[in-house]
């Protein structure tokens, strides 16, 4: 019972550092109505350069990685909704209704924290990967009635992909906090590790997204 208590204790401070991170992303969005069309429409592309070809990738590459047998269930089901509900169509048809489908310029913005990302995925670690697909998520449905405002600005009524993830990705990372538990009751990172290494990479990723890191450097 002290060793059940005490991960709890770790659990909730887990959770309450990755709301922290998604909260001080959401808070320092700009503001749709400041920004340019050009600088909307970019918001949203690189977004989708990002999420169309990569989310279930990242799904799968965390289900390879976990090891415990109540955590793999969870991810199926999250993998299995969005590949039978056509998760991508639903954002390529919001980008393209909302005149932003990528160039190659989009991707390249996004292409150094991208890749990131998916070389840290590709370590198969299940921990941290859990920990990475559990902020996203929950980055996401907190995101979304902001993509959503910048496809409006953009003279887009094609909201389906919005309207859906603001509303079911709240149980996905609800699941993924729960898969992260069942995880850490069983195995342990290595030392040396950093428990959000992937939280980071995943921060960087997003902040190029909405600012354009790709400009900056650039410059």
């Amino acid at each position: 019972m002290p060793q059940q208590s005490q991960n709890h204790a770790i659990d909730a401070s887990i959770q309450d550092t990755i709301n922290s991170i998604i909260e001080d992303l959401i808070v320092s969005l700009p503001a749709p109505n400041q920004l340019t069309s050009d600088e909307r429409r970019g918001i949203i592309a690189r977004y989708s350069a990002v999420l169309e070809g990569n989310f279930i990738y990242w799904m799968t590459a965390t289900l390879i990685a976990v090891q415990s047998e109540a955590a793999r269930p969870i991810l199926l089901d999250n993998l299995h909704e969005e590949v039978r509900d056509a998760h991508p169509v639903m954002l390529r048809k919001f980008t393209i209704a909302a005149n932003a489908f990528p160039t190659d310029r989009d991707a390249l913005a996004v292409d150094e924290d991208l890749t990131c990302v998916r070389l840290f995925l590709g370590k198969l670690f299940g921990i941290q990967s859990l920990l990475t697909m559990a902020f996203f998520e929950g980055f996401i449905q907190r995101f979304m009635g902001y993509l959503a405002s910048l496809a409006v600005a953009q003279g887009s009524r094609e909201m389906e992909y919005t309207d859906v993830h603001g509303v079911c990705d709240i149980a996905h990372t609800d699941g993924l906090f729960r898969a992260l538990s069942a995880e850490m009751s069983i195995y342990t990172i290595e030392e040396g590790q950093d428990l959000f290494e992937g939280v980071l990479l995943l921060r960087n990723l997003i902040e190029t997204i909405v600012y354009n890191r790709a400009d900056e450097r650039a410059a």
